[in-house]
């Protein structure tokens, strides 16, 4: 009898212990989630970078550097987010859970892109480049604009996979998927608009199509951070392979 209950005991701490990781990990990709809206400043800590004379101009350019700091820290957190979840997110496709990480990866890689296009220009401002230099400090700020495309776009593909992955698992109320799934056909019109150089009313139309996959980020964000996974079939199963896991190894 004693082994008996000293076995049940121990499957339920070792079921507790695995609560706690579903709880971290769902901690860890909130809490990333949000750190990818610090970059909000950007839109004014770049402004002085819109005068075309702005790499031959004097005066400071501390904030283009902290705008430069805070699109890295935007970077590395939206890789954390694919990689917190995917160990559990694999669980109900794994191939839509690899791809949500390569394109939160690739969609980074624009980000560091569009910031070493920043930094070259501040050095060469730095180092009085002057009036020679304004030819290449417009191609660098053309350079940033284009780079930022990929921040247009990797948005969608990620709100498509883990919209996809998050609406099917029920591991959050299905509504915030439902954001994304919406959002992402529309910030890839915003997309194709903004390739095409299209102005005036259809590209603040279509500018507006950024809201639902914002939304649904940061919705997604507050409620992992808050409440964590919900039940569902896809943590029931996580728990049922590392409780066998961590038995096994005891």
């Amino acid at each position: 009898m004693k082994a008996n209950v000293s076995s049940d005991e121990r499957i339920h701490a070792v079921s507790q212990t695995t609560q706690a990781t579903l709880r971290k990990i769902a901690l860890a990709a909130g809490v990333f989630y949000l750190l990818t809206f610090v970059s909000i400043p950007t839109a004014f800590l770049y402004a002085p970078i819109s005068d075309p004379n702005f790499i031959a101009s004097p005066g400071p350019d501390s904030g283009v550097i902290l705008g430069a700091v805070l699109e890295i820290i935007v970077a590395l957190a939206g890789i954390g987010t694919a990689v917190a979840l995917y160990p559990v997110v694999k669980r109900q496709n794994e191939s839509l859970a690899l791809g949500f990480v390569a394109s939160r990866t690739l969609e980074a890689c624009t980000i560091f892109a569009d910031v070493v296009c920043l930094l070259a220009l501040v050095s060469l401002r730095r180092a009085g480049a002057g009036a020679d230099g304004l030819v290449t400090g417009k191609a660098l700020v053309a350079l940033y604009t284009w780079f930022k495309l990929g921040q247009n776009l990797m948005p969608a593909v990620n709100a498509l996979l883990l919209g996809s992955l998050m609406y099917q698992s029920r591991l959050v109320p299905r509504i915030l998927p439902v954001l994304g799934l919406i959002g992402a056909p529309l910030l890839l019109a915003n997309t194709i608009v903004t390739m095409f150089g299209i102005t005036g009313p259809i590209f603040v139309l279509t500018g507006i199509f950024f809201l639902p996959v914002a939304v649904w980020e940061f919705s997604l964000g507050v409620y992992l951070t808050v409440k964590g996974f919900k039940p569902s079939a896809i943590t029931s199963e996580y728990a049922k392979m590392e409780t066998n896991e961590l038995l096994n190894a005891a």
